[in-house]
Formats: structure tokens, sequence, C-alpha cells
């Protein structure tokens, strides 16, 4: 189901019209639609659910956890913060604009393109269209390609519960895609990797169309175990989630590698084999706990960077490929080589090299020499340790002793910074994401400051240089005689 692209001029039309008429703006317009969100998510649940098995092979808890669950959790987050993000906020201003007053009015940007990647359909189309609907903007949504059954659904379900003069779906591959960077938007938000982000800032850059970019990176786990037998089988519990249990790898802020420590290397892998067997079983497949690779190209870069000289001998559990079913097994690699490409390129699926250092305080350099991950997670409760990572690494966003439940937090920004990415998003900061903040400033005729006018004279300069200084004494002062110019 493509879209007659030589019709897109008029749809695009269209929806400039709507959204100078207004319509988009109104409160009442912007919580019907994201009503009509949560509408479509219950009622919707079972072909959503079945969609997302069918591409991904998901089991439905974790389906509705990521793709359910989180989005009808933005969606009332925004519905009751409405009211409040589309006020005005009143701005202080200097005595030397006295008699004035000023306010920041957050307006919508306007039309909005939102171009959403695979591995989450649902849940990275419908978080920033939350942010876009809730802003008052109209938009179009460009579902990947590499989904087609979540993508169909997708385009079935927003018309039959969302308001379609304002916001559409078009469905395709690459070229559509192409096709639609040739247009002029207000707004491009993208979800996908570095390579295609450039495409889309490349495009977005011929017309000073503003874009947000979440990529992804490789994303470190520094693990220095902890005395407490409690705490460390809860952090392994969440090491396996978070590189394993999140669509099998396949999640831009999930777990990419963990740094460790000579010494805890041993342990580290033990207590990893057992908690694998303990969460997936002996056999995964069986169980259909893990998601299965997205499609035959992404399974065989994965295979390729277990065959590179040097990587294969370094797995020590799993690493078998199942090519028909492209199911793929938990696999622990230690120390593959630094150059390799699995450590160099993002790996995006259910392999897990673990790298050794001299000390756990190494992890730090260890990380700065690298590209600015979307994610940071420390599994410490060394507090200088904390500090460190904080205060010396750059990144996204930083996570000590869990990982990824950051993304489900709506009073957190989520983005990233430098090659993962940039702006942000999630509970306001989806609002401000597709909203302008416009300076509104009024002046009354009271009082006049003559100072800023022509003829210019030295009293003048001194009233400037006052006024300018924020040194409002002095400035009534020289005002009213009062104090020399000198």
């Amino acid at each position: 189901m493509e879209p007659n692209l030589d019709d897109f001029e008029g749809e695009l039309k269209e929806l400039r019209e709507i959204f100078n008429s207004g319509k988009t703006r109104e409160a009442s317009w912007r919580k019907s639609q994201l009503k009509g969100i949560l509408s479509l998510l219950k009622e919707q649940e079972h072909d959503i659910l079945k969609a997302l098995h069918q591409d991904l092979g998901k089991h439905h808890v974790e389906a509705y956890r990521d793709e359910i669950g989180t989005v009808a959790k933005s969606a009332n987050y925004a519905l009751g913060n409405l009211k409040k993000w589309m006020s005005s906020k009143r701005a202080k201003l200097p005595l030397a604009s006295f008699p004035s007053s000023a306010k920041l009015v957050p307006e919508p940007l306007g039309v909005v393109l939102i171009i959403s990647s695979w591995n989450f359909p649902f849940g990275l189309s419908f978080e920033p269209i939350i942010g876009a609907i809730a802003a008052g903007n109209v938009v179009i949504l460009k579902p990947s390609e590499l989904a087609p059954q979540c993508s169909l659904a997708l385009a079935n379900t927003i018309h039959d519960y969302l308001d379609t003069t304002a916001i559409k779906v078009i469905l395709g591959g690459r070229h559509v895609g192409e096709k639609l960077l040739q247009h002029r938007f207000d707004k491009i938000f993208f979800t996908g990797g570095a390579s295609v982000g450039q495409f889309v800032m490349t495009a977005a850059a011929r017309n000073l169309t503003p874009v947000t970019l979440e990529l992804g990176g490789k994303c470190p786990a520094v693990v220095d175990f902890i005395s407490s037998s409690w705490d460390r089988k809860i952090a392994i519990k969440i090491i396996i989630w978070g590189k394993f249990g999140v669509c099998a790898g396949q999640a831009c802020i999930g777990i990419d590698y963990i740094i460790t420590t000579k010494e805890l290397a041993s342990t580290l892998v033990e207590l990893l084999k057992k908690y694998i067997n303990k969460a997936f079983g002996y056999n995964p497949k069986v169980i259909n706990s893990i998601a299965k690779i997205i499609n035959k190209n992404h399974f065989s870069r994965l295979k390729e960077l277990l065959d590179e000289p040097g990587v294969k001998s370094s797995i020590i559990y799993g690493g078998l490929p199942d090519d028909e079913n492209l199911f793929m097994e938990p696999t622990i690699l230690l120390d593959p080589p630094l150059d390799a490409a699995i450590m160099k390129e993002e790996i995006f699926g259910p392999l897990l090299p673990i790298i050794t250092l001299g000390s756990i305080e190494d992890s730090v350099d260890f990380i700065k020499t690298r590209p600015k991950p979307l994610a940071i997670y420390g599994f410490t409760n060394n507090e200088n340790l904390q500090k460190k990572m904080i205060s010396e690494t750059s990144s996204g966003s930083i996570t000590f002793n869990d990982a990824i439940i950051h993304y489900a937090a709506d009073t957190l920004p989520f983005g990233g910074v430098g090659g993962s990415g940039f702006g942000r998003y999630h509970g306001k900061y989806s609002f401000e994401c597709f909203s302008h903040e416009k300076a509104v400033m009024v002046r009354g005729y009271l009082i006049d400051f003559g100072f800023r006018y022509p003829p210019w004279n030295n009293k003048k300069l001194q009233l400037l240089k006052s006024g300018l200084r924020y040194d409002y004494i002095t400035l009534v002062l020289i005002k009213l005689g009062l104090k020399s110019k000198a």
C-alpha cells in the first residue's frame, strides 16, 4: 500500500490549510486527538500485538509494555498537563524598559514530518505524535517499511481514530521517504540510524527546516560489583533485561557492551549465564521470550560481526544462529578485539561483548575515547566513581543501577548528544520540541527614557552605561540631576 506521490502536493496543501484555519490550535481539538490515541490503544490492542508479533516476534507482554502501556501513559500525562503547557509565561524585564510587560507564548510550528523506526513501530510513532498534537501541529507520519504489518496497522487505526485532515500516514519504502524530504516542512523528527539521519539533515538544510534526530550509539554498562548478594542479583537481572529483553537488543538505548575489571570478569560471566537461563530458559527460542531479528539483512550483519577474525574465538556463551526463523540466542563475548566491527558499530542485536580493564576507573577514559553514546549505565554504589562518570563523560543520559527505565519517565528529557543525536522529547519536552516559544512585549507611554535616542551627548552615554549595568539608582539620580554624569 503506497501512496500516489504525484498527489502529495495536494495533501500537503490541505494540511497547511487546516493548520492555517486555526483548528489545531484549539485546546478542544488537541484533547480530542489525545483521547483518540487512548481509545485506539485500548480498542485495537489485539491487532497491535498481532502486528508486533508478525513483524518482530515480540511476546505480547513485552509488546504491551513497550508499545501500548508506555504510549498510553504519555498520552494521559499530556492530557493532564496540556492546559499548563499551553499557557503563556510572564517574563521579567529590566527597569530601563519600563513601562513595559512581557510574556512567552508557545505556538505550534506548523506541518510536522515524523519518520519513525521499525524496532518500536508504535511507540516511536506515537511518542512524537503526542508531542506534535499537544503543541497544535498537523502531522505526516512515515513509518518504517521494515515492519510492514505494523505500518499498515498504524495507517488503518490512525485513519479510524484521529482527524485525518490533520494527521496523515504515508506508507512506502526509501524512495517515498526521499520524495517526502523534497518538500518543505516546519519540523522534521527522525528516529533511526546515523547514515539516514545525515541524509535527513542534508534534505532539511535546503529549506532551513529544524530537525530533531534520535539516533543511537554504543551504550556501555560499567559494572563494578558491590558486596551485597541481593544488590548483585538485581543488577544482573537488569543487565540481562537491558540487553536481551528489549526487542532482542534491537534498541537504541539498550546495553551495547559491558566494561568491568579483569578481577570481576569470571564472576560476572557465571552470573550472566545463570540468569540468562533463568530468564529465557536453556532453549530461548521455544519459550518465545526474545524477539526475532527484523529481517535477513540484519541477521546476516550480526552473523558477520561474529565471524570476523578474533571475534569468534571470544564467544564464551551462545552464538548459534537460526537462519530459518531469524533467531539468534543470547551471546556473550569476552574481550573481542577492540578494532573489530562489533566494538566499533552499534550492535543492535543479542550479542554482548565484555571488555575487561585493570581498574574500574579506567572505564571513564575508555568511554571518553569513543563517540558519545545515547546512554551510559553504571552499576556501582561507589559515589566517587559515579561523580567521575557524570563529570568526565558525555552522553544523552546516564543512569546508575538500572537501564532503559529513564525512557519511560515523562519528567526527564530523552535525546542524544553528538553522534547519538540532538533535540529532546517526552512529557513537556515533547511539547517544547514541536513548539516555538514566542516572545511578546507590550509597552506603555507613561514614561520615556530619552537617552536611547539621538542627538547624543555625554549625559546620555552615562545614562546608557548605568542602564545597561542595571545600575538603576545611578540612572535615576543622573536623570533627576542629583548626581554628576562624570
